[in-house]
């Protein structure tokens, strides 16, 4: 039983990792390929694009990091490689999400209306804006950095006075709650963010309905299927954020369970926001979806024409 229960999450891992890192290859081809042909890129693809890379790496560090947990469990021992691995996810999942964050910030201004001076000011201003994110965003990025490397060399450096040196598992898993804890806490800040655009978003809505209500009957316009697309994209993205951030909990507390099965069921669990979350900014997407309509008519084309098995 335990034996299938492994093949299966391995399978689905697998699976996420292949259409994941498919859909952000195919997010980062189709940009590029537009940006060479028209010489320049809109702000949303130039976020999306990011977003991709960001994204590929992510996933490529995870399945390094699920093969090795799988097929070489020695290569964790040595703590440097531990602060490399502990680092390299952190950067990467980083730019994962406040890309991300800044996407949901940007679909806020240009679709959301309200007469406040301050959001009509950051409203004219908004690339300024998700540029300003993103260098804040850097700052706690390296703050990140350090605390990462200052916990793993206290607890690499130090003597058996140290409160986290030891070397029993319990210690470790210890000391690496510890650092599950510094990164729920960086989590935590995109997080807000991505809840004030949604909520954001709601009122916005809210309020353009009821006047369309006064004012035209209630039909549906142009504004309100923008905010509803909106609204479809941040409400993904908030709740595989929600996953990713119980996953953090989840780990925090069950650190010190030496279970295979749970650690299979940690990784299924934080591939789905990488995956599930680049599904729904294609499907989103008009320029995205169109081109992957394309791929999959010439696949169809392809396949009925048996050029696949030959003649």
């Amino acid at each position: 039983m335990v034996a299938f229960l492994k093949t299966t999450f391995t399978i689905i891992f697998l699976v996420g990792f292949i259409i994941g890192s498919s859909g952000n290859v195919f997010i980062a081809l189709v940009n590029c390929m537009d940006w060479v042909k028209r010489r320049k890129l809109s702000s949303v693809d130039q976020i999306l694009t990011a977003l991709a890379i960001s994204r590929i790496a992510l996933l490529v560090l995870e399945l390094l990091a699920w093969w090795f947990s799988v097929f070489n469990k020695t290569f964790f021992v040595e703590g440097n490689r531990l602060t490399i691995i502990n680092i390299a996810w952190a950067v990467t999942n980083h730019f994962n999400l406040w890309f991300a964050t800044c996407l949901s910030i940007f679909y806020l201004f240009k679709i959301a209306n309200f007469s406040n001076f301050v959001f009509l000011y950051l409203k004219w201003r908004i690339k300024q804006v998700v540029s300003g994110i993103l260098l804040v965003s850097l700052y706690l990025l390296v703050l990140h950095i350090v605390l990462i490397k200052t916990s793993f060399d206290t607890w690499i450096d130090g003597d058996k006075q140290n409160l986290f040196y030891n070397s029993s598992f319990l210690n470790y898993a210890q000391f690496y709650r510890f650092v599950l804890i510094q990164n729920l806490m960086f989590i935590l800040i995109p997080f807000a963010m991505v809840l004030t655009a949604f909520l954001l978003l709601i009122f916005s809505l809210w309020k353009h309905l009821k006047r369309m209500k006064q004012n035209l009957g209630g039909s549906r316009d142009v504004s309100t299927t923008a905010h509803i697309k909106a609204l479809h994209t941040v409400v993904a993205f908030l709740f595989l954020y929600i996953i990713v951030f119980l996953y953090h909990v989840v780990e925090i507390w069950t650190v010190e369970l030496k279970n295979t099965l749970s650690s299979f069921l940690v990784k299924i669990t934080v591939i789905t926001f990488p995956t599930g979350h680049t599904c729904v900014l294609i499907w989103g997407h008009i320029k995205l979806r169109e081109n992957l309509f394309k791929i999959l008519q010439w696949l169809r084309t392809w396949f009925k024409d048996g050029e696949l098995w030959g003649p």
